[in-house]
């Protein structure tokens, strides 16, 4: 595949992204115009009720201008603002907005709660209470006030909004302790219809700017063809009838898989090179970034187009397969084995001269109905298996959304061995059986969810540097499959 082909895909991705983002963004923009305004015409947030026995509630608002730096914003970022709270108990109200600094040095000393922040799922404030023995007095008798609102009742504040880092206070109009009240805020602004309608035509345009770079970037060139290595023989592989959809996954075919996954450990290693491979392979980290969001686009309009048609494009598989094999070698080389000191080519294309090599049988028909569950139902439990082998994340709740995650046995067995080898200069054969194992366990996954194959990977660790699916098996040399052997590698 041709560097423009491969730029072409690239950019098409990006740009699908962001068009769909924007078309996203500005449908919501317009729903929340057609659902969401109240009779009045302002956006507002649902009623949310406070108790607090403090002096004071209070809410930061930044709106545009900050420090005297002027921004992009409006002299009216928000249009007018409203306040309404309501009391509980029959007391006089108090809603007040000012300059945040000037506030901030009223109540300081004085105890009120501070309205920071708010989680959703569920919908929850986040108060800080701000503790305090001073006496704030009236707010009335304040002077700062740019709007202000007291009385019994519901107490409705509209305010024409400015620039700059404001302030909203709720408090009894005598300045007592022990603030109640239901309190909801809005806004009204003509904004959000023409930012709806503005981002939903840039997102238009962006994704027509897509499909046109990735109709030339996947559009197949006479005789050219990136999947298949232009030399090897492979045994060919019995045909296995796409599967019913709805049936059980099929199984690969007399214990070969059709994703081949090879490694030949490097008999010479460095000691020490190990140490900085984490620097040296950067810039093939950026790239392939790029080109994993090019596959992720790719591989749902394969999909798509498998659920319509039961075949795989061939040129996105021909590019997926790349960005694969592109991948295996920066792992081979890097933390995933440290099996050679040899650079990786920047390249999607087979190099049989190089020490590490993935390929995948291209399918000539696949299951329309098995592309719907296979990526994500089926996967479940090889997922839990690749886990352990190649770490993962998650997202859990304790209080708060959060994200945690680690590293997993395959990089940890990679560094044993790369500390080994610092220290003896040889490289435990067993543990570059075992890692190996687990990198080919993996990317079967990979490939099995990635769409390219029906056959459902197997539960079984085929230890060692060559598949079991590969034949010939790979070139004469130094042979790592010998597990329990160390291998020798000359010290620097």
């Amino acid at each position: 595949m041709r560097p423009a082909k491969i730029v072409a895909i690239v950019f098409g991705a990006v740009a699908t992204l962001v068009g769909v983002a924007l078309c996203v963004a500005g449908f919501a923009l317009v729903l929340a115009h057609v659902t969401q305004r109240d009779s009045a015409g302002y956006y507002t947030t649902s009623v949310q009720h406070f108790d607090t026995s403090s002096y004071a509630l209070t809410s930061g608002v930044d709106l545009g201008q900050v420090s005297g730096e002027r921004d992009w914003t409006f002299t009216h970022p928000v249009g007018t603002l409203r306040v309404r709270a309501t009391p509980r108990g029959g007391q006089s109200l108090f809603v007040g907005i000012a300059p945040r600094s000037t506030v901030d040095g009223w109540l300081a000393g004085t105890a009120h709660e501070e309205v920071r922040a708010a989680n959703f799922g569920p919908f929850r404030v986040g108060r800080t209470l701000i503790r305090g023995s001073a006496v704030p007095g009236p707010p009335s008798a304040q002077t700062f006030w740019v709007a202000s609102k007291q009385g019994v009742g519901t107490q409705t504040l509209r305010w024409p909004s400015q620039s700059g880092r404001w302030a909203i206070v709720v408090m009894n109009a005598d300045g007592s302790r022990g603030v109640t009240t239901d309190v909801s805020v809005g806004a009204k602004t003509g904004l959000l219809l023409p930012l709806g309608i503005g981002f939903g035509l840039v997102g238009l345009v962006a994704l027509f700017l897509a499909g046109v770079l990735l109709y030339f970037g996947a559009r197949q060139s006479p005789g050219s063809r990136v999947g298949s290595p232009p030399a090897p023989v492979h045994t060919p592989e019995p045909a296995v009838p796409a599967p019913v959809p709805g049936s059980a996954p099929t199984a690969a075919p007399d214990g070969r898989y059709p994703a081949r996954l090879d490694g030949r450990l490097d008999p010479s290693l460095s000691r020490w090179l190990w140490l900085v491979k984490f620097v040296l392979v950067i810039p093939h980290v950026i790239v392939l970034a790029f080109l994993w969001l090019a596959v992720t686009v790719m591989t749902v309009i394969a999909g798509f187009v498998i659920l319509f048609t039961g075949r795989y494009p061939r040129s996105i598989f021909d590019f997926n397969v790349g960005v694969m094999r592109w991948t295996w070698r920066v792992s081979f080389y890097g933390v995933a084995a440290f099996g050679t000191d040899r650079y990786p080519p920047f390249s999607l294309q087979p190099d049989p001269t190089y020490p590490a090599s993935f390929d995948v049988d291209y399918p000539e028909q696949l299951s329309r109905g098995l592309v719907l569950v296979k990526w994500w139902l089926l996967a479940i439990p090889q997922y839990l298996v690749v886990a352990v082998f190649a770490g993962g994340w998650g997202i859990g709740w304790n209080g708060a959304w959060r994200l945690a995650g680690g590293g997993g046995l395959v990089a940890l067995l990679a560094i044993i061995a790369g500390v080994t080898l610092t220290f003896r200069g040889r490289y435990p054969a067993s543990i570059f059986d075992f890692v190996m194992g687990m990198n080919r366990w993996c990317y079967r996954v990979l490939a099995y969810v990635a769409l390219m194959r029906d056959e459902y990977p197997p539960f079984r660790l085929d230890a060692g540097g060559t598949d079991p699916g590969s034949l010939p098996a790979m070139p004469s040399g130094p042979n790592p499959d010998r597990t329990g052997e160390l291998v020798d590698a000359g010290a620097e």
